[in-house]
């Protein structure tokens, strides 16, 4: 069977046939929508093998309908049944999908029938790093964004999800991806940083690692902007914080 990691990510719109957004005064901002009211317009992933070797960086079902790239995520870890890797995955993208999921008709038989998948104190099949660098809730939650810093990452480049909705309305789907993307990329260096938290990579390991997918981010090209903001000192242990 194979494994290997998968670093998933998604963007939403919220879904106008089952959701109206309440009306809020001058100033407010308007609530998150609950997760049955998310519609997934990209969905990035980043493949890794056992060994955190860089395999592949895209979105899954680029230029297909939503049920199809449904169907393209749920058949591909069917198939390949990788530990998924997330950013608050468990109390967002997961259960959006499995919504979604639910109302196309799309069978999510790895998530109900492995229940790795859906057990929340383990790391196999599905490692939320949010849950665990909260031990589970215990302390307060943190944003990608905040954590990123931390490990010498940029965080939030030019896009951050509430600006999500009005560029998709405009037609900027190619920016959403890109910052959907971006948020992927990162999730898999404080992956990288976590295994090293955890004593599983010794120091050597881990800038091998990752400076091997830091060099083939760069030689794909699509994230440029994310790469030349990286302070690669920091980021590999070469330099104090």
């Amino acid at each position: 069977m194979s494994r290997g990691y998968l670093v998933l990510d998604i963007e939403t719109v919220p879904d106008a046939a089952l959701y109206t957004p309440p009306a809020v005064g001058t100033g407010m901002e308007r609530p998150f929508p609950p997760p049955y009211a998310h519609r997934p317009i990209a969905l990035g992933v980043l493949w890794l093998d056992d060994s955190y070797a860089f395999k592949r960086l895209g979105v899954v079902g680029e230029g297909k309908d939503e049920a199809a790239t449904l169907t393209d995520f749920a058949t591909f870890v069917e198939r390949e049944r990788p530990h998924l890797v997330t950013w608050n995955g468990r109390a967002f993208d997961l259960p959006v999908l499995a919504l979604r999921c639910m109302r196309h008709g799309v069978p999510l038989r790895f998530y109900y029938q492995d229940r790795d998948y859906r057990y929340r104190y383990t790391e196999e099949g599905h490692l939320d790093l949010a849950d665990s660098l909260t031990d589970h809730g215990a302390a307060k939650s943190m944003g990608l964004d905040a954590v990123a810093h931390v490990v010498g990452l940029p965080g939030k480049v030019g896009v951050d999800g509430s600006q999500v909705e009005g560029l998709y309305n405009a037609g900027q789907i190619e920016l959403i991806r890109n910052y959907c993307l971006s948020d992927v990329v990162q999730t898999a260096f404080v992956l990288l940083r976590f295994r090293l938290l955890q004593g599983a990579f010794t120091i050597e390991r881990y800038r091998s690692i990752a400076a091997a997918l830091l060099d083939a981010i760069a030689a794909d090209g699509r994230l440029a902007t994310l790469v030349d903001r990286i302070d690669r000192g920091r980021l590999l242990l070469q330099t104090a914080p």
